[in-house]
């Protein structure tokens, strides 16, 4: 089985393609799974694995699926072998490191950690914006192959890291990671611009249940996973984070449901 969390659709495009090498259904979390982890039991098939699937935030797991991998309820989970793909724009540091010592905890059994690039979505600091067309096909052309290798190496129970690090891996794990996470998370500088539409997509595609409409324009809640959907998915590109996005593109968000 795959469960997967995916913000503007690579991590969602990653377990598609690899669900057509390994079979099983994908688990997506969002909505109250993701909420609120606790309250559900996801139920591991009888001779499948467990493949996680998700992006990489600023050389780290998404905070909220740390919180859930520790809250979940797992029938199963400790019988069979756990794997991680992250989607990342260039590398992850030592993100998988984070995910094995997560499911240790558990009593789950991690093996192979793999990392496939994707378009960048990241636009909210200055220096940061998303692909252009020309480099984004490439790496979407890419992708394919990429987790045909991976399934290959599920199927021989690879159990190391095959993954892009990138310099000064442990110094954006280990400083970076913890920076952005208690400072630069805050869903306080969303807010639209005045090409609004009040068409209400925002509110109705966050995986967090975070955005309401009010008056006509989005508001946003406190439980933000800083996923970026709303910004990407804007088809009247109104969404702002603070100034932080002021002349910067989007990414089409395909989340292949």
């Amino acid at each position: 089985m795959i469960i997967v969390f995916s913000g503007t659709g690579n991590s969602m495009l990653v377990a598609r393609e690899l669900q057509k090498h390994i079979g099983g259904d994908i688990t997506v979390a969002e909505g109250d799974l993701l909420l609120a982890p606790a309250r559900h039991v996801i139920e591991v098939p009888e001779g499948e694995n467990v493949v996680w699937v998700m992006p990489v935030y600023s050389w780290g797991l998404p905070p909220v699926m740390s919180a859930f991998m520790r809250r979940v309820k797992m029938k199963g989970g400790h019988e069979v072998s756990h794997f991680l793909v992250l989607t990342c724009g260039d590398d992850i540091g030592y993100a998988d490191s984070e995910w094995r010592r997560l499911a240790g905890r558990r009593g789950w059994n991690p093996r192979g950690a793999f990392s496939v690039t994707m378009p960048n979505t990241y636009v909210c600091m200055k220096g940061f914006d998303v692909d252009s067309a020309e480099v984004a096909a490439g790496k979407l052309s890419a992708m394919p192959g990429r987790v045909e290798a991976i399934a290959g190496a599920m199927r021989r129970r690879f159990s190391e890291s095959d993954v892009v690090r990138g310099s000064w891996a442990w110094v954006k794990t280990n400083v970076v990671y913890p920076y952005f996470d208690r400072f630069c998370m805050s869903p306080r500088p969303f807010a639209t611009t005045g090409g609004c539409t009040s068409c209400g997509l925002c509110a109705r595609s966050c995986p967090m249940e975070n955005i309401a409409m009010s008056n006509g324009r989005p508001e946003w809640g406190r439980r933000c996973a800083l996923c970026l959907r709303c910004y990407h998915i804007c088809p009247s590109h109104a969404v702002a984070y603070g100034t932080h996005t002021a002349g910067k593109g989007q990414k089409r968000v395909c989340l292949g449901k």
